[in-house]
């Protein structure tokens, strides 16, 4: 069984742009919390715009050597890239993109959810590329919450399958390192167990909602992280709660990182800075 590793509050919320207000729940100086691939995790909590039209979000700027993935959970955004990427993400829906070699992006309130409003939650994660594909050409996975397939759990729980698979159930995303994302629905007095690769790194993050792991308690807004090796979570759900699981098979590759760079080394980072002066990643 993974044995739990250390239970973390939210830290202090930031604005990243004009229209997300973030809780980095961790990034890759993180070590300590085993989270390799997964370079950072900004969780945007609920909260109500008023609405009333406007531009809300973060205008263009670039990215290289990783994949960034959006989960709405409510709220709309709007995204384009440099390479023609782009559309409307709504709740229950996710965005993929891949940097790789290099992208320029932007992403904002859909114009429908700027003038009219409302609750706004979402989840954006930093899935590392290992060194053999971080020059990969960049792209983009629209997926609809339609096409995210649900499993059965224990009691009346279940499991949306955004990435890897669980119970013979793979989901819609295509990664490069084997990795698995689920989105949890858990019902009160629910008693869970998650299969998971003895090699992977595991964190679990709760949005809503009470868990009890080995007698421990994770609260709303609380990142839970593993110690290495066990092939099994086990966890009962003392009030309906929102949990999203991440597993991952560490890269245990060097990284450099720069602001929206994260390569293997220092000489890569100078070279994103350069292909981005100079014009590589293109232009929205």
């Amino acid at each position: 069984m993974k044995q739990v590793g250390k239970i973390y509050d939210a830290p202090s919320k930031h604005w990243v742009g004009n229209g997300f207000y973030v809780a980095s729940m961790f990034s890759y100086h993180d070590t300590h919390k085993n989270c390799d691939p997964f370079l950072l995790l900004d969780y945007n909590a609920p909260y109500h715009f008023k609405g009333g039209g406007g531009e809300f979000g973060v205008g263009s700027h670039p990215h290289k050597g990783f994949e960034t993935v959006t989960i709405a959970y409510s709220g709309e955004v709007e995204h384009a890239d440099s390479h023609g990427g782009g559309g409307v993400i709504t709740p229950g829906d996710v965005q993929w993109m891949t940097a790789g070699s290099g992208i320029i992006h932007q992403e904002f309130y859909s114009q429908k959810f700027s003038k009219e409003g409302g609750v706004f939650e979402m989840v954006q994660l930093w899935v590392n590329l290992p060194k053999a594909h971080k020059l990969t050409s960049p792209k983009y996975q629209a997926i609809s919450a339609q096409d995210i397939p649900s499993v059965p759990l224990e009691g009346t729980s279940k499991a949306r399958i955004i990435a890897g698979e669980l119970r013979g159930v793979k989901g819609p995303a295509t990664t490069f390192s084997p990795i698995n994302l689920w989105d949890l629905e858990a019902h009160k007095g629910d008693a869970l167990r998650l299969e998971v690769l003895e090699n992977h790194n595991v964190l679990m993050l709760v949005l809503d909602g009470v868990v009890e792991l080995e007698g421990y308690l994770a609260h709303r807004e609380q990142l839970v992280t593993f110690q290495k090796g066990g092939s099994q979570i086990n966890f009962s759900t003392l009030e309906k709660a929102k949990v999203l699981v991440l597993t991952g098979e560490p890269l245990n590759e060097p990284i450099a990182g720069y602001g929206p760079f994260v390569m293997n080394t220092q000489q890569e980072i100078a070279q994103a800075i350069e292909d981005m002066r100079s014009g590589r990643f293109g232009n929205l």
